[in-house]
């Protein structure tokens, strides 16, 4: 894949609680792209940040229906991979690319 592709299969890092705990367990949590495969998430964090990665797991969250002024309106879904990272290896999010 291209530069280009890996900076459209990461979206965005998810900073939360829980995927802060997660880092403690050599995991990272990312959004991604709907479209986005296993084994194009992995080639494109290996790319990006230069690290070795052992397992991805992903997940969809379903968008919540919700009101604004009265008008209902729906969330878009959201994918999210959880990247385990090798032994020894980190990625600190908080400096960007």
């Amino acid at each position: 894949m291209t530069d280009l592709r890996h900076y459209d299969v990461i979206v965005s890092p998810v900073v939360t609680e829980k995927s802060t705990s997660a880092s403690e367990h050599n995991q990272v949590v990312f959004n991604v792209a709907r479209k986005a495969s296993k084994p194009e998430i992995k080639a494109a964090v290996e790319a990006l940040f230069g690290v070795k990665v052992t397992g991805v797991n992903t997940l969809v969250r379903k968008g919540k229906v919700k009101r604004f002024r009265g008008r209902v309106g729906q969330q878009s879904d959201v994918k999210k991979a959880v990247v385990t990272l090798a032994e020894g290896q980190s990625i600190d999010i908080a400096t960007g690319l």
